[in-house]
């Protein structure tokens, strides 16, 4: 029974590793696939580098969003650099990840 215990330990703290740490970054990723796969023209979004524009276009393969920055600035972005839709506000995941 005693050459079980450290066993029965990592075992346990795996489990607590999991539940704390690996599940909710699972779950985070899942939703932003979903929000990144929902954008699509005249969304306002917010790239990783800060940039805040508003989708004009789309390209053929569906990776590349075309932002208008304002009135004929555009400018050409992977669809895994957006961050989030922007509302007006920081959203809540990119305050997070900043802090």
């Amino acid at each position: 029974m005693q050459a079980m215990q450290p066993i029965m330990m990592m075992l346990v703290m795996f489990g607590i590793f999991y539940f704390i740490l690996i599940r909710p970054q699972v779950k985070r990723q899942r939703e932003h696939q979903a929000l990144l796969q929902k954008l699509g023209k005249g969304d306002e979004v917010i790239t990783r580098g800060g940039v805040i524009g508003k989708i004009t276009g789309v390209d053929e393969s569906n990776t590349i969003l075309v932002l208008e920055l304002q009135e004929k600035v555009r400018v050409r972005v992977p669809r895994a650099y957006i961050e989030a839709k922007w509302e007006g506000k920081v959203p809540e995941s990119a305050a997070k990840s900043a802090a």
